[in-house]
């Protein structure tokens, strides 16, 4: 029998499926005995066909999507258009506030480095060296080894730039700013600029003729006094002579105020520290008169005092000291800046 199916009556009209454009194509019926049940209804013929009626192709199923897949990939022009941006109505005053912000922000940075050049370069008030604060604290932060290293290398420090080794031989307890650890006029000088505590050892050269006793005074001034404290610190005989650091049972038991022989102290730019030195025999003689390192030093000088180098001693290890309290402050500084 030729010619379309007409559906039953009374049959259940036939479902409807999503909406995806593009031809639709029935299902084939097969046929069936008339003996059989009524042949189930068959699509209607093809024609226009509307969006809502179209079963889209299957690009994977999804369970419980409910026709039962997935949607297409999105069309060439939809990947790759750009999207118009949206104008927010905040971002207008979010501008603003940013701008402020960094005006703000160029000013303080511009006012601080402004207050270092000025600081910096206004008479009287340099501005704090790099380690200065950290220096301040090397007394008590610091292990006595790394501050009086057992052993201290002066190449150059002895007459003649001779190389010179100095071997620890005994270390004081820290102790307050008072005259049994400072000269007399030290003392006055320093305990107005606050005095904080005082650190000392003696020394003997590797042959042990000699010994010298070394001082670290740490201070509490700012930077500029320090700078003035360095110039005010001349030779004065008989009034900056350090005390000496004798210890039983050692080459330094016989070195008291009486053996002193030479001494020098320094008090740099850059620390707050004043550096103090004094030299003497190790055999026990005694000196009348200390001099100076300067002194000592001169050409033309033929005592005993200058012919044992006793002058280059003193200022030689405060040198090296000095240099090695440097080190240490720089070195502090970077690792707390980490």
């Amino acid at each position: 029998m030729s010619g379309p199916l007409v559906p039953s009556q009374g049959a259940a009209p036939p479902p409807r499926a999503a909406a995806f454009p593009g031809p639709v194509r029935p299902a084939a019926v097969p046929a069936q005995p008339s003996s059989a049940r009524p042949a189930p209804p068959r699509a209607a013929p093809p024609g226009p066909v509307r969006p809502a009626d179209f079963v889209p192709p299957s690009y994977g199923r999804v369970p419980g999507h409910p026709t039962g897949h997935v949607l297409p990939p999105e069309a060439p022009v939809e990947t790759t258009t750009r999207l118009r941006p949206v104008r927010d109505r905040r971002s207008a005053g979010r501008t603003a506030a940013v701008a402020v912000c960094a005006v703000l922000g160029f000013g303080l940075i511009g006012g601080a480095l402004a207050g270092v050049w000025l600081a910096a370069s206004e008479p009287g008030k340099p501005a704090e060296p790099a380690g200065y604060a950290e220096a301040r604290e090397l007394w008590h932060n610091a292990p006595v080894d790394t501050l009086f290293p057992r052993t201290l290398a002066g190449p150059h420090a002895g007459p003649g730039a001779a190389a010179r080794t100095w071997t620890r031989i005994v270390v004081a307890p820290d102790a307050p700013c008072s005259s049994a650890v400072l000269a007399e006029g030290l003392r006055a000088t320093v305990e107005p600029l606050g005095c904080e505590r005082v650190l000392r050892a003696t020394y003997t050269d590797a042959t042990a003729s000699s010994v010298i006793t070394v001082g670290l005074v740490f201070t509490r001034a700012d930077a500029a006094a320090q700078r003035t404290l360095g110039r005010r610190l001349t030779a004065r005989p008989g009034q900056d002579v350090p005390p000496a650091l004798s210890a039983p049972s050692t080459v330094a038991a016989r070195f008291g105020d009486r053996q002193r022989a030479s001494w020098w102290t320094t008090a740099p730019a850059d620390l707050p520290v004043v550096v103090t030195a004094v030299s003497g025999f190790a055999d026990g003689r005694t000196v009348d008169t200390p001099q100076p390192a300067d002194r000592a030093t001169a050409k033309g000088r033929t005592d005993a005092v200058a012919q044992s180098g006793l002058g280059h001693e003193a200022k030689g290890i405060t040198e090296r000291l000095e240099h090695l309290l440097r080190t240490l402050a720089d070195t502090t500084a970077k690792e707390e800046s980490r």
